[in-house]
């Protein structure tokens, strides 16, 4: 049930940079609203994975630190950094130098203050392995950060990186208390993180739920917060409810208030029965299959063609998803990536005879019994594994199976392998030769994660991101100069090149974009969805009573 608290008077303005007067909180969660405006109160929210920690390398960590840590900026709805902890911020002619100036009179929850010191202390953190993605997208770029004074650092760079602002608003890149970092365990940070944000971490019951407490100091809101001033809700109950049939159910029950994640068949009746739903479609990779090119069938890009050409990828999504989830052709960016390349996402269409064609000219050219292609007597066998939900939902795993069905009809044999996270995350099928097809996604704001997965793999400068395990200076080529470009219209150019190359060589093909969806009952209010990921804001919602 959705907990109690006082009354009220009413709510004003919630227009960014209003002041919100007093509120209370309590609300049975159902599809009508009605009620008026609380301060206080317990949000309930279903999501549907549960992170190992609070803040990490994981988008469903990212969801999680977004609450409890700030960042130095915060991205708005048209794609441009904005004050967040960073009152503001410039760069170097030469673009080798960044300059962020720090709010005064912030402070952690532990007590301590926020200074260029703190902050040039989780630079370094990150890029020393505290947090493996933020880690990523600086490597190769970040050299060292420079308190200049109490509230000036500088971040030097090796070379230019124009995007680094929106970059960093992402989750992964919410500052911690320097104190908590040096002096607390490794595992206490991360259960509960220690930051500047509006709420902090009270309790985390492993399976169930992470109880959010707000933080009644809090003073760094930022820059497109809907209103200015400590959350209004006392706590958000973040409960952990896998299935999704079980999740929209509590919902309609009035178990929660907003859940996560809604599933495709359920979109529309929600929607019916008068519940508030968000999508956003995730900028950066889309839900993909990468072939590996480093070994077996897949290293003939004839082979990698005919699989690109096997499939009705888009009957497929049109059909499981029911208009909800968009079909994506790209494998390189999503469609609301800025970059993005449209000739890339449309390189391949449809087309059995091709494939048919394509695998005949690389000598697959025998049958056996059950319809499979043989070469030399090998059957045309190909292993994907997924991660059964977490990577993949419950929606993406039938549009895998839709896939598979579809493949073998041209004589391909393909072993779809659900993985559990834990084994998954424990790092099965995370090698060569272990797989032929990998599947996921990433996060990003920019083409810029082209770098991230694509970056050649060396001895000396492994890049375990890169999934075709596919070294290639042309294509890194294209990336790192889209990374560097003086203007956004030859950074484009490069970022286009690079994923018309990806698709012309049947690296990888797109399936549907990720989407972060909510559904919301009518007595919970003003939950957004935040423009670097697409997680839930807690801090200017609040209840009706």
């Amino acid at each position: 049930m959705i907990s109690t608290a006082r009354p009220v008077r009413p709510l004003l303005a919630f227009a960014a940079g209003g002041t919100l007067l007093a509120l209370v909180g309590c609300a049975p969660a159902s599809a009508s609203g009605g009620g008026e405006p609380l301060e206080g109160g317990t949000i309930v929210y279903a999501h549907q994975q549960e992170p190992a920690c609070v803040f990490g390398g994981w988008i469903e960590q990212a969801y999680l630190s977004y609450q409890v840590l700030d960042s130095l900026l915060s991205l708005d709805e048209d794609g441009t950094a904005v004050p967040w902890l960073a009152e503001s911020f410039d760069t170097s002619d030469d673009g080798l130098d960044w300059t962020f100036r720090l709010k005064e009179g912030v402070e952690f929850t532990d007590g301590t203050p926020l200074t260029a010191e703190v902050v040039a202390y989780n630079f370094d953190y990150w890029i020393a392995g505290g947090n493996s993605t933020a880690q990523v997208w600086l490597d190769g770029y970040y050299e060292s950060a420079e308190p200049v004074d109490e509230l000036t650092l500088v971040v030097h760079l090796s070379r230019p990186y124009p995007r680094l602002a929106e970059t960093i608003t992402q989750g992964y890149f919410g500052i911690q208390s320097q104190k908590a970092l040096e002096n607390r365990s490794d595992e206490e940070n991360c259960e509960a993180p220690i930051g500047t944000g509006a709420f902090t971490v009270a309790s985390w019951d492993r399976g169930s739920q992470i109880v959010l407490t707000r933080n009644p100091d809090y003073t760094s809101w930022p820059a497109n917060a809907k209103h200015e001033g400590p959350a209004i809700v006392e706590t958000v109950q973040w409960k952990f409810v896998a299935d999704a049939t079980t999740r929209v159910a509590a919902l309609r029950s009035g178990e929660v208030h907003a859940v996560y994640d809604v599933p495709a068949v359920e979109w529309k009746p929600l929607g019916d029965e008068g519940y508030e739903l968000e999508k956003y479609v995730t900028p950066g990779r889309p839900q993909q299959l990468t072939f590996n090119a480093s070994r077996g069938v897949f290293a003939d890009e004839k082979v990698r063609q005919a699989f690109a050409y096997s499939l009705d990828r888009e009957s497929a999504v049109e059909t499981i998803g029911q208009g909800l989830i968009p079909f994506e052709g790209n494998g390189g960016v999503s469609r609301s990536t800025p970059e993005y390349s449209q000739k890339a996402a449309d390189r391949y269409s449809y087309d059995p005879e091709k494939a048919d064609a394509l695998l005949d000219e690389a000598g697959w050219t025998g049958r056996d019994d059950d319809g499979t292609r043989t070469k030399d007597g090998e059957r045309l066998t190909v292993v994907l594994p997924y991660g059964a939900g977490s990577i993949i939902n419950a929606d993406g795993a039938a549009i895998l199976q839709a896939l598979q069905e579809q493949a073998t009809k041209v004589g391909f044999d393909v072993d779809l392998i659900p993985v559990p996270q834990s084994e998954l995350f424990a790092g099965a099928y995370s090698t060569s030769e272990e797989k032929d097809i990998s599947v996921g996604y990433w996060t990003a704001v920019t083409a810029g994660i082209l770098y991230v997965n694509w970056r050649q793999s060396t001895d000396g400068h492994p890049n375990y991101w890169n999934q075709a395990f596919y070294d290639d200076a042309t294509l890194e080529a294209f990336i790192l100069e889209g990374n560097s470009a003086p203007d956004l219209e030859t950074q484009h150019a490069a970022y286009e090149r690079a994923q018309e190359y990806i698709a012309d060589h049947a690296l990888a093909i797109g399936v549907y974009d990720r989407l972060s969806t909510l559904a919301v009952g009518g007595k919970l209010k003003n939950v957004w969805q935040e423009h670097s990921q697409g997680g839930p804001v807690f801090h200017d919602a609040y209840l009706l009573g």
